[in-house]
């Protein structure tokens, strides 16, 4: 029996809350509105984070099981610097060289080791000029490293890169960017003064956030003659032989750069081997720091609904006071009168929970269908929306209920 009078009391606020949004719009407005946006912001946020989450670590599955990288250094997330030696230990860490490089395919375990270093300046073909493309300046294998394909043409060789030929293959978004309709293969562009052969174009595979901005791919010696990039950008990126576990590999190559560098058992290894994991728990940090912005935005929006329920609930309560003196005289407890005010609170956080989460669907499906982001609405987004927007309403909801259950019915009774 107190179930079923809970159940009735339930619905009887319910309908009163909706009572009061129909007949007092505009009072009801803010309320909704600032509910509805800290609901939105949670579920765009969430989405799009729970999409690029989902996307990041399948392309990770499909073209990196197989492959680490060898850096200077790794910070493994946001790094804060003063310019000082304490504050930028990469300093004190020797930078990798083409020995190394050489050291690291020579062992069984390693299938591929390419070499890459990076560098940003104008290119030009004829009348057309681009002024800041990446440039990259990559072993003969890389293509064997980071998948894609060269078609059509090729790309470059081992001999070209030994020659330092001035050859070079584009992306595909360089391609349409540089020489439009024009077929690429065999132009001449001009990188940092130099004439270079356009020999290929290159179509990379699938790739988190699109790869629209236009590169440019040469042969790494040809980079350190003609280009001269900052030291101690070089990179490496390590393919694993099929039948070697990437334990084992990760282990071959870090005892081969320790000897290579003559460090002792005791000495700390100054170079950074990163695996897929790493990257991932890197990623996860950054995603991190996105929900504590969303927690932050959406908190404000709470918090507007929040005075607005505070707002809405104390006129509320004005306007009804004789009707709860003429219930408490029927028989109605304070308890009952507090519950009935805490679920019109809550209904109407509640609404503007629902219009939030209709908007975040909307905006989270334009996204995912007019950008390169993917976005998918997680069922936890929804839940924890409405249950905050609920909350919301029940949290600040209670000094105003609480008000309306104390009034005494004689009182109430005589309010005009």
């Amino acid at each position: 029996m107190p179930s079923a009078f809970s159940v009735s009391q339930l619905f009887e606020g319910v309908a009163i809350a909706l009572g009061s949004l129909r007949a007092n719009k505009m009072r009801a407005a803010l309320t909704i509105l600032g509910v509805a946006i800290g609901v939105m912001v949670v579920m765009v946020i969430a989405s799009i984070i729970t999409g690029i989450n989902s996307n990041f670590a399948s392309l990770f599955e499909e073209s990196g099981s197989r492959t680490f990288f060898v850096t200077r250094y790794f910070a493994g997330g946001i790094v804060i610097s003063d310019g000082s030696d304490e504050m930028s230990p990469w300093r004190r860490r020797p930078h990798l060289n083409i020995e190394e490089a050489e050291r690291l395919r020579a062992l069984p375990s390693i299938a591929f080791v390419d070499v890459i270093e990076n560098w940003s300046g104008p290119a030009s073909y004829g009348g057309q000029e681009l002024e800041s493309v990446g440039i990259e300046g990559r072993s003969e294998n890389w293509i064997n490293v980071s998948g894609g394909d060269v078609y059509p043409g090729r790309s470059f060789t081992r001999v070209e890169n030994y020659t330092s030929s001035r050859v070079a293959v584009v992306t595909d978004k360089m391609a349409e960017r540089l020489f439009a309709q024009l077929d690429p293969i065999g132009k001449r562009i001009r990188l940092a003064g130099e004439p270079f052969e356009v020999i290929g174009v290159y179509t990379p595979a699938a790739n988190l956030f699109g790869d629209d901005a236009p590169r440019i791919i040469i042969p790494h010696q040809t980079l350190r003659k003609y280009v001269k990039p900052r030291r101690g950008r070089m990179g490496f990126t390590v393919k694993v032989v099929d039948s070697v576990t990437m334990a084992r590999a990760i282990d071959d190559v870090t005892v081969a750069l320790r000897t290579k560098r003559g460090l002792r058992p005791g000495d700390e290894t100054n170079f950074d081997v990163i695996t897929q994991d790493k990257l991932l728990d890197t990623w996860d940090k950054i995603t991190g720091v996105f929900f504590l912005v969303m927690i932050s935005l959406s908190g404000v929006g709470l918090m507007v609904g929040g005075v607005g329920v505070v707002a809405i609930m104390m006129i509320s309560v004005t306007e009804r006071t004789r009707e709860i003196g003429v219930r408490k005289a029927l028989g109605a407890t304070r308890r009952v009168i507090l519950w009935q005010f805490l679920v019109e609170a809550a209904t109407l956080t509640l609404v503007g929970g629902a219009v939030g989460m209709v908007l975040g669907g909307m905006i989270a499906f334009i996204v995912a269908h007019t950008t390169p982001l993917p976005a998918v609405v997680p069922l936890w987004s929804v839940v924890v929306a409405l249950g905050a927007a609920t909350a919301t309403g029940m949290v600040f909801g209670i000094y105003p209920a609480a008000r309306a259950a104390r009034l005494d019915p004689v009182e109430a009774l005589r309010y005009e």
